[in-house]
């Protein structure tokens, strides 16, 4: 009797979690499948994913301490509250921690041959992250909050990881010709101009009224299409790194 009771649960809890980890699988091949030059192998993207995983773990740590701290001097009523929160906390934690990750699995890997790589690399860490944090968010709230999340949270976070990449694919090609200053330069803006667009999806998400709706709207409208655009234009432009052998330190 027990396991007849427990049986519908089981199904409703998977349903759940498809629903959670569709979105970012389909973005996970959509993306590899726009690698063209050298597609990158199933056991890094495998450490990109799982990355991406620990990196929401790391954020969620990280925002938990964070906002504890920022509660004690500023009220949750206080506007700038909204903006500390999601312009800082929020962006610096979940985007640097991606980063973070990112790096410390792909920099110095055989397979980062090509410019399109950081993308791949930056967007499949990105979707680890959301779906990790897509699936926390529709076991506490439900189907109905899967369905939002996969048109707005899951493509957000792969477009910042768009960004990411563009960013972190020019740095590396910089350090392989031994241009140091730039390429700390683009890894420097791998993380702001993600955390940035992060930021302001998260705000622009906050307003309670009907204008900040259609705000809203509008502003994934247009981050979607930037970023599709860039990936087809990233994919078709993709290109091997030159290596200046007399400068870059191997």
């Amino acid at each position: 009797m027990f396991f007849f009771f427990l049986e519908p649960v089981l199904i409703y809890n998977w349903l759940l979690i498809l629903a959670a980890v569709i979105p970012a699988i389909f973005l996970m091949i959509k993306v590899y499948q726009s690698d063209r030059l050298e597609p990158e192998s199933p056991y890094l993207l495998w450490k990109m994913v799982t990355g991406g995983i620990w990196s929401a773990v790391v954020a969620g740590i990280i925002e938990w301490i964070a906002n504890g701290v920022l509660t004690s001097y500023v009220s949750q009523k206080d506007p700038i509250y909204n903006v500390i929160m999601y312009f800082v906390i929020v962006a610096y934690a979940e985007e640097g921690a991606k980063y973070f990750f990112l790096k410390r699995r792909s920099w110095f890997s055989r397979e980062f041959n090509c410019q399109y790589d950081g993308v791949v690399y930056a967007v499949f860490v990105a979707l680890g992250f959301a779906l990790w944090e897509n699936i926390s968010y529709v076991m506490i709230y439900g189907f109905s909050t899967a369905l939002v999340r996969a048109v707005t949270a899951v493509p957000g976070h792969a477009c910042f990881g768009v960004f990411m990449g563009i960013f972190y694919g020019l740095s590396r090609g910089y350090a392989y010709l031994g241009k140091n200053i730039r390429s700390k330069f683009f890894r420097v803006l791998a993380i702001v101009v993600p955390a940035a667009l992060h930021g302001s999806y998260d705000y622009v998400a906050s307003l309670n009224s009907a204008e900040g709706q259609w705000i809203f709207l509008a502003f994934i409208a247009v981050l979607f299409f930037i970023s599709f655009h860039l990936v087809n234009r990233m994919s078709k432009n993709d290109k091997y790194f030159q290596i200046d052998r007399r400068n870059y330190r191997f």
